[in-house]
């Protein structure tokens, strides 16, 4: 028996206000997200799994030099690109993530295939980067995810300050009723001494359990790692018998309550899913089987349904 699926993502919230963007890069980010759902629902249509949908997703958006994942990644203040990515499979709780990768074209990939062809959950550095090179996963140049932007952003010094809470992820419910959900970043502008955020910490910045929801997170990192705020989000529903949309408020107040910010998306294992942040904006979208996709980046988050 097949059910509606649900297809959502995100594209980081780091200073989404329409003063920040001219008429061009706002289209330019809404085709992106678009672009992204229509890869996952690809997946979806052909009766894929949602682990499936969302590593396509998210490669896309780590193929668009626009967000802080992949190709628009952020320099580390040694000048270099680190990634870090994680996926996870709700069906029989299967995981994977990578941190600090700088050569495989797309972490996420990285991340699934950590999940499906090794003993491990949690790969690093050069040693993730042999195992994905061994897996046949495409190699590049460190220099590809140099971009002209975040160079400047790089040489101009920015570091821990305003919103720049920039990661990628999606989450999905397939046709069989499968939960996923995956997350992707470059980490923050000028990080150093070779900083891992929440992204690819299982249960921090993504977690996914056909019992409860898929979760994937944005934010500021260390305060997500220490709320454990994905699998948070299912504890809540699972001990406390909250609703998604209130166990996702729960937690995200709980960040604000450390005094940070950020936002997540989720999906439940009834369909229901939830779009919420606490910043000015969030890079967003939602496609359902059968109807059209939708995308946003401004506040307010509203209610997609």
């Amino acid at each position: 028996m097949t059910r509606p699926y649900t297809l959502l993502i995100h594209g980081g919230c780091e200073g989404i206000t329409k003063d920040h963007y001219t008429p061009e890069s706002q289209k330019a980010h809404l085709e992106a997200l678009g672009t992204s759902l229509a890869a996952g629902r690809r997946v979806l249509d052909s009766r894929g799994h949602a682990v499936d949908a969302v590593l396509s997703a998210v490669r896309v958006l780590e193929d668009c030099p626009l967000f802080n994942a992949g190709r628009g990644s952020v320099f580390t203040r040694a000048g270099r690109i680190e990634m870090d990515a994680s996926v996870m499979n709700g069906e029989n709780l299967g995981a994977g993530a990578v941190a600090g990768i700088t050569c495989i074209k797309n972490p996420v990939l990285a991340a699934g295939a950590v999940m499906k062809k090794s003993a491990h959950v949690l790969l690093m550095g050069t040693g993730a980067e042999a195992f994905c090179k061994k897996q046949g996963l495409e190699k590049v140049d460190p220099k590809y995810f140099h971009t002209v932007e975040r160079k400047k952003e790089h040489l101009a010094g920015k570091a821990l300050k305003g919103e720049k809470y920039g990661t990628v992820g999606a989450v999905c419910i397939d046709g069989q009723g499968n939960l996923a959900a995956a997350t992707s970043t470059g980490g923050i502008t000028n990080k150093q001494y070779g900083r891992v955020g929440d992204s690819p910490i299982i249960g921090a910045g993504v977690y996914a359990d056909n019992s409860t929801c898929a979760v994937s997170c944005t934010g500021q990192g260390e305060l997500f790692l220490r709320r454990v705020a994905a699998h948070r989000v299912s504890a809540l529903m699972a001990f406390k018998q909250l609703s998604l949309a209130d166990a996702v408020a729960e937690v995200l107040e709980s960040i604000r309550d450390l005094g940070g910010k950020g936002g997540m998306i989720a999906v439940d294992r009834t369909g229901q899913v939830c779009l919420a942040f606490t910043t000015r904006g969030m890079f967003r979208g939602l496609v359902r089987e059968h109807q059209p996709a939708r995308v946003a980046m401004f506040g307010p988050p509203g209610t997609w349904a």
